[in-house]
């Protein structure tokens, strides 16, 4: 997938998710460098709050040089990043964060009150679920199918795949990277895999990136459920699910993209309705034969 068709064919919005879908058509049809597209990604990731940010904290939120704020803006049609910056404004009239009936508490606090929004923003683009729904269907029907997902996108790949496996027949995660990372996802497109869901998730592991590629060019459809509809992980996705990380501790917090997980495995067993509950029926009793659970 190129980058003129990142932001309007590989994420899912609704008309609900304002700001951040009017930010998204900022970028409809341009062709963004690397550096661009850091700055496209902090736009998105701080929709309410960038229009406010001069330049110099644009480029510091991004982790680019000043010079490159003002090239961005000229690239998608301003004059520069004041008259970008107004655009903004417009886009985001009204839709700032909300002070008078939520007390700022401490940091803690913040941080569990930015993943209730992140959570919110979710639900709003769940408004329009064609986009999972499409997902599914292409999950369900690969035989294997292979979850990626390295370093801090781990743990979520091994939760999603652990539910998955008992409704989906050959369920296989690779997690770790290497050229053994290679291998396994070769034996799974060889074994018959159509489709790869990778998660990816922030600091972007190189390796996570470079292991979409190469299941592009073996003819896997991607799914990748990522932080933003530009990341990095977007440019080799068939299909981005976007659902935002909080970064407001030391560690990121990942509650809403495993919250689009769970979503998306829904999606995987209504594609399959049959095929799901006798799948779980033949668990159920397995697990009552073994007495693998007290209740």
């Amino acid at each position: 997938m190129n980058e003129d068709s990142l932001v309007r064919d590989a994420v899912f919005v609704s008309g609900a998710a304002a700001p951040t879908d009017q930010v998204l058509d900022l970028f409809h049809g341009v062709r963004l460098t690397p550096t661009q597209r850091r700055i496209a990604h902090s736009l998105v990731q701080h929709a309410a709050s960038a229009a406010y940010l001069s330049a110099a904290e644009i480029a510091e939120l991004a982790q680019v040089s000043q010079p490159s704020v003002t090239r961005f803006a000229i690239a998608l049609g301003y004059d520069g990043y004041p008259a970008l910056r107004r655009r903004l404004r417009e886009i985001t009239a009204g839709h700032g964060r909300p002070t008078a009936d939520v007390p700022a508490g401490n940091e803690l606090q913040r941080a569990v009150r930015d993943e209730v929004e992140n959570l919110h923003r979710l639900a709003e683009q769940l408004a329009d679920p064609d986009r999972v729904t499409a997902a599914g269907a292409l999950l369900a029907n690969s035989r294997p199918l292979p979850v990626l997902g390295l370093r801090a996108a781990a743990p979520l790949a091994a939760y999603f795949a652990y539910f998955a496996a008992k409704v989906h027949p050959d369920v296989r995660v690779l997690d770790t990277g290497g050229s053994l990372l290679a291998d396994r996802l070769d034996q799974a497109r060889t074994a018959g895999a159509t489709a790869l869901l990778a998660i990816v998730l922030p600091r972007y592991p190189r390796e996570s990136l470079d292991a979409l590629r190469e299941a592009q060019l073996a003819g896997l459809s991607v799914v990748v459920i990522t932080d933003s509809a530009v990341s990095p992980a977007a440019e080799y996705a068939d299909i981005v699910l976007p659902a935002a990380v909080g970064a407001q501790l030391v560690f990121d917090l990942h509650t809403a993209p495993m919250t689009l997980a769970m979503v998306l495995l829904q999606a995987i067993c209504d594609a399959a309705p049959s095929h799901t509950q006798r799948r779980l029926e033949e668990f159920e009793q397995s697990a009552a034969r073994r007495q693998v659970f007290l209740n």
